[in-house]
């Protein structure tokens, strides 16, 4: 939908956060765009950092995907941080998409994360550049579904709207409706934080004392610094403790000489306690044999 914002006969940069949701690089791709890579790094937070681009380097961005909190790390990023992402993009004149799909699922329920739009608002920047992108796959978990919505920058959602006539289809009207019904329902999905609360825990108890384990301010992942290269330790979970984890390098890319996602896999919390605790307790097992 955002295709034409990349006019320049240089392609236009798309920068996102590495590792990160990989879509977002094939979106840009297929845009006409080159993705310009955020390392998500322990010493920041894995939260990404512009604060180094260089202005040339800004002023060839024509995009910025956000994630917050982040998959696959978990972190989410203050009001402060949104603040001066925005006015960056107002500098430089780029947008930003922020994905918020992880946005109802944290880990303080009496501190939610702040949203772009949030942001903006707080900051009396108007909406000029946002783009807001959530779902119900991970507030209500029903991925299958694929119900979402996108909000923003009224011309923005315009131009989306009219790619999405030509290139989206029309949910059936079943879905709709449990999507309707799921939107305007908060009780299961503060239900969802609370068992999501209960797994950390549980599985933090058991893993701590063998792995160096922060858990995340958001999100349902686990991003656990591995003992040796991440997917031999991926393989080693599958075939010796029947856990499947995925490697942090199939996330990242590589630059400088370097996968920031390398050394890590992300486990998803996704199942239910008593099998987040079996999971955790054959981890541990593997972990001591290592």
């Amino acid at each position: 939908a955002l295709a034409q914002c990349f006019v320049s006969p240089q392609r236009p940069l798309v920068l996102m956060p590495n590792p990160g949701y990989q879509v977002y690089e094939g979106a840009a791709l297929l845009a006409g765009g080159e993705p310009h890579y955020l390392p998500l790094q322990a010493a920041q937070g894995y939260r990404p950092q512009l604060a180094g681009l260089e202005p040339a380097l800004l002023d060839r961005t024509a995009l910025l995907y956000l994630c917050s909190p982040g998959n696959p790390t978990g972190a989410v990023l203050d009001r402060e941080e949104l603040q001066h992402i925005l006015t960056l993009a107002r500098r430089h004149g780029f947008i930003v998409a922020a994905d918020e799909c992880y946005s109802e699922i944290y880990a303080d329920e009496a501190a939610p994360p702040p949203g772009l739009l949030e942001a903006a608002e707080a900051l009396g920047a108007g909406l000029d550049q946002c783009v807001v992108l959530h779902s119900l796959s991970k507030r209500s978990g029903v991925p299958g579904l694929r119900s979402g919505f996108v909000a923003g920058a009224a011309d923005l959602i315009a131009t989306f709207a009219l790619y999405r006539s030509y290139h989206g289809c029309t949910m059936a009207p079943p879905i709709q409706a449990a999507s309707a019904a799921a939107w305007r329902d908060e009780a299961h999905v503060r239900d969802n934080r609370q068992q999501y609360r209960q797994r950390f825990a549980a599985v933090h108890e058991i893993l701590a004392p063998v792995i160096d384990l922060q858990l995340p301010a958001g999100g349902f992942y686990l991003w656990l610094r591995t003992p040796g290269e991440d997917c031999a330790f991926a393989r080693a979970a599958w075939e010796q403790a029947a856990v499947k984890v995925l490697p942090g390098s199939f996330l990242g890319r590589e630059q400088a000489g370097c996968n920031p996602g390398a050394g890590h896999v992300r486990v998803a919390l996704v199942h239910d306690l008593d099998t987040c605790r079996e999971a955790a307790q054959r981890l541990r097992a593997l972990l001591a044999r290592r």
